[in-house]
């Protein structure tokens, strides 16, 4: 199985699980990683190390992160290079998600995975547009 990392500022990672749980159930091989007001970039570094080594029997690990080129995903990146076949993700939403956490259960390709959570992500942000109907004049009176 492919571990699942997730990171991000604040409660991110907690906040963003707890929703996965509730539609996905709960997961194994999953290691959150908040980033919160008083850490440090060394306390990340650390935590999203440790978070990896936890991980390390998996068949890789995908690290979904909030905002591509912040702090958790910049860290994340340099923390992986000292880790095999681990890829991270910015800009994580729910829908990619909860996609990975279920699929990962029958498909080992990383590669896949993090191709599927791209492109689920992209196809799941969507705006809610009102369609205004035309009201029908009647000539027939009341």
């Amino acid at each position: 199985m492919v571990g699942i990392i997730i990171s991000g500022h604040g409660k991110f990672a907690t906040g963003l699980n707890s929703s996965v749980e509730l539609i996905a159930g709960a997961q194994d091989n999953l290691q959150l990683v908040d980033f919160l007001q008083e850490d440090t970039l060394e306390t990340l570094t650390i935590k999203l190390e440790n978070a990896m080594k936890k991980l390390s029997d998996c068949n890789g690990i995908i690290v979904f992160t909030d905002l591509p080129g912040g702090s958790p995903f910049k860290t994340a990146v340099e923390v992986s290079i000292n880790f095999d076949n681990v890829k991270v993700i910015g800009g994580t939403n729910m829908p990619m998600l909860c996609e990975i956490a279920m699929a990962r259960n029958f498909i080992d390709d990383i590669d896949s995975l993090v191709n599927m959570a791209i492109n689920t992500g992209k196809e799941q942000v969507v705006k809610f547009e009102q369609i205004k109907r035309k009201q029908e004049i009647s000539d027939e009176g009341i």
